[in-house]
């Protein structure tokens, strides 16, 4: 049986905005039967033999087998190939509400479209080349981005940024295996186009550190379109719900002078230097013979190890206690920071205390002022993705495409590998040739499977 989305001949129909009132709900087709079915349910507000492309038609949706109207509309026929899927799409402009946009769905299926599958439109752009797989790809990070940083980098996938550093990588690979495959072809004409020191020299410099650059990114990318955990961790009335509150800029978290008011773990999502961030306020640390704050420090213990982040704080207005000697090793193996709060109400003999018993330099704070904060989030950004750029790289693969680089990678290595060797055979040297060129054709769709499509079209929504 053939898949659905691989029934391109079809035309397909959804309703393309979110679900709940509004000012506008949209339906938007694609498929060659987009203007039948437009002249079957639209009456313009003027009698017109003809509709231009790409303009906006005012007008009613009616009920083809009573005449009775559905809504009053605004329609665009964009024919092909100037539309987003390269073919005739209609869009309806139609009341939000999910009694009269079903109902207008209802006449476009009973006029001739079926219900489109998720992601379908884009994967149909893709398919007619309008656009390519990573580009498809960032349209689903732009839909799903939690933060600026994570906008600014599907963009930057969007322009075609990334598939541009892959095809110029790819066109070296295919030139060098060109060479490599005449040695093949005709071993008895003793070509030698390329020595194998240029040759190895070409893959270093213009294949592997171009992929090792972009696996580096991939990395960083990760953390800007997926963010990070921070845990707020200390001992109970040090100020982890206030610092919560603070940096939310909104009372989230209850805050009493009585210790072990946090009992749960409370999250919640900010944005710290432009990445979106996890904020985990946990119950302090320390032991009880309260059943349900023992649960409370249980479950800290066991975000801390998930944690991104640690921020380790401390109650700035007393002296160190080697309770909180014991706490501090606890998480000294973890990516962390250490921030001494209250300065506001702290003696400067106390604040020295603290420099003195951490072997690394802290972060000054008072939760309740907003002092050093700003310091606060910098040196979190800091241990998440070092002393770098705090904006987004310009290109950085997502993980099915930073994989496909490190198979790519792999096969290059082991390219230099044989070419380093006394007597390379360029047999062998073109099988690792083609299979870095196959791992990089994935990237961008060049060499693609069902099940691949199936797989990164599935987790688009239905009417994208």
């Amino acid at each position: 049986m053939t898949p659905a989305l691989s029934r391109t001949e079809d035309t397909i129909a959804a309703i393309a905005t979110p679900p709940g009132p509004g000012a506008i709900g949209v339906i938007k087709v694609s498929g060659p039967e987009a203007e039948h079915i437009l002249r079957q349910i639209f009456r313009p507000a003027r009698p017109r033999e003809q509709f231009e492309s790409h303009r906006l038609y005012y007008g009613h949706i009616v009920d083809p087998e009573t005449g009775e109207p559905v809504d009053e509309v605004l329609v665009a026929l964009m024919r092909a190939p100037r539309s987003y899927t390269r073919e005739d799409v209609l869009e309806i402009y139609a009341h939000s509400g999910y009694r009269v946009l079903s109902r207008i769905l209802s006449l476009v299926f009973s006029a001739g479209a079926r219900p489109a599958e998720p992601g379908e439109f884009t994967r149909r752009a893709f398919l007619n080349g309008r656009i390519d797989l990573v580009q498809a790809e960032a349209i689903q990070e732009i839909i799903t981005a939690r933060s600026d940083s994570a906008l600014r980098l599907a963009l930057g996938q969007l322009s075609g940024k990334l598939s541009e550093r892959i095809r110029r990588i790819r066109e070296i690979l295919v030139e060098l295996l060109a060479v490599t495959e005449a040695a093949v072809d005709f071993p008895e004409e003793d070509l030698e186009i390329l020595s194998p020191e240029e040759m190895r020299g070409r893959l270093s410099a213009e294949v592997l550190s171009p992929l090792e650059e972009l696996i580096r990114a991939a990395d960083e990318g990760r953390v800007f379109r997926e963010g990070i955990a921070v845990v707020l961790a200390g001992r109970p009335n040090v100020g982890k719900s206030s610092l919560l509150n603070a940096l939310l800029k909104e009372e989230r978290a209850i805050v009493t002078p009585v210790p072990g008011t946090t009992r749960d773990v409370i999250e919640e999502t900010a944005q710290i230097g432009g990445l979106p961030v996890r904020l985990i306020d946990t119950a302090g640390l320390r032991e009880t013979l309260d059943e349900v704050e023992a649960i409370g420090v249980e479950l800290a213990r066991k975000k801390l190890s998930a944690a991104d982040v640690v921020v380790f704080l401390v109650d700035g207005s007393r002296e160190p206690e080697e309770e909180d000697r014991k706490l501090y090793q606890e998480i000294q193996g973890r990516p962390h920071l250490v921030a001494v709060n209250k300065i506001d109400i702290a003696g400067e003999e106390n604040l020295s205390a603290w420099r003195r018993f951490f072997p690394e330099e802290p972060v000054f704070i008072s939760a309740r002022k907003g002092t050093g904060l700003s310091e606060l989030s910098r040196r979190i950004f800091e241990v998440v993705v070092g002393d770098g750029p705090v904006e987004p790289p310009e290109t950085a693969p997502n993980l099915r495409q930073k994989a496909a680089c490190e198979r790519a990678a792999g096969a290059v290595k082991r390219a230099l590998s044989l070419l380093a060797s006394p007597e390379p055979l360029p047999e062998l040297l073109a099988i690792e040739l083609r299979e870095a060129l196959s791992a990089l054709s994935e990237i961008t769709g060049e060499v693609t499977t069902e099940d691949l499509l199936d797989r990164i079209f599935s987790t688009f929504c239905i009417g994208k």
